[in-house]
């Protein structure tokens, strides 16, 4: 009866030590064993763990992603225009000595607040920085800016044990006291695009039509002393034609050059003609010789 009074309490505190000896990570978590705040062993995988009972420490970190949202921060880009913008960050802990180390026993909230101030300063940093306007945020090229803020986020974020996963801008809008103001200025400029485009467009209108009156003149020229070399050739045969058969046969010719001459005259309702009758013109009218000649041509 004695023995088994004792044995009891010995097997219950044998028990409970061997029980608070064991501990559990499951794969949602990591662990870091500390003993007087020391960092005594690191289990990042799933399963079963050992400690020294009443000594050790097992503190449990998330192996999940987390996120985070930042407060609505108000940045200035290249064209001076104010905006307010918050972002949205997905990370996790994939140091989890560093992360200890970094943030002591804040833990996640520290890191937190840690992981929003480097969020912000990247947005600051990429956000206003030369070449980046606000029509350039609120364009396509605003995923190239997020991908850039992480980048540089999670180079920083480095230190505190975190990995940057992702970041997203959300809302994008104008101070409520600028919006007036920046409203008119962007009219404005959007005025005074659409003048320098219209004036472009008027200068290139010059450029085509002076370029198409200089193709005008000179497809003209080219014509004209095509017609002229054509006119010179033409009028050399028909006078070497002529002069054939002038050789050939004089009196014909001039005959020929008679009946021609009277059926030009005479072209058309024109069948009246005020000459004097001893004109030259009449000669194969008024004698003989013109039946002569065609007698003779015949």
């Amino acid at each position: 009866m004695k023995k088994t009074s004792f044995l009891i309490p010995i097997i219950v505190i044998a028990v409970a030590a061997v029980l608070s000896s064991i501990f559990v990570v499951d794969e949602r978590e990591k662990a870091l064993v500390l003993r007087f705040g020391q960092i005594k062993q690191v289990a990042e995988e799933p399963g079963l763990g050992f400690k020294v009972p009443l000594i050790d420490e097992v503190v449990r970190f998330e192996d999940r992603i987390l996120s985070l949202e930042t407060e609505l921060i108000e940045v200035t880009p290249a064209d001076d225009r104010r905006l307010e913008i918050d972002a949205f960050v997905l990370y996790r802990i994939s140091d989890v000595v560093q992360f200890r180390q970094a943030v002591g026993a804040g833990g996640l909230t520290r890191a937190q607040n840690d992981l929003s101030g480097i969020l912000e300063a990247q947005i600051r940093a990429v956000l206003g920085s030369q070449g980046v306007t606000s029509n350039t945020i609120l364009s396509p090229e605003r995923s190239a800016l997020m991908d850039q803020i992480r980048e540089q986020s999670d180079s920083r974020a480095e230190a505190l044990g975190l990995s940057v996963v992702d970041v997203r801008l959300r809302q994008t809008n104008l101070p409520e006291q600028n919006f007036d103001a920046t409203l008119e200025r962007m009219i404005a400029e959007r005025d005074r695009e659409a003048t320098d485009e219209r004036a472009r467009g008027r200068e290139a209108a010059s450029r085509v039509r002076a370029l198409a009156d200089r193709t005008y003149e000179e497809i003209i020229s080219e014509a004209r002393r095509d017609a002229r070399i054509i006119e010179g050739e033409a009028d050399a045969e028909r006078n070497r034609i002529f002069a054939e058969a002038y050789s050939k046969d004089p009196e014909f010719f001039e005959f020929y050059r008679s009946l021609a001459a009277y059926e030009e005259s005479l072209r058309g309702n024109n069948s009246t003609m005020v000459i004097s009758p001893d004109s030259e013109f009449f000669n194969y009218l008024r004698s003989d010789q013109g039946a002569d000649s065609i007698a003779a041509g015949n």
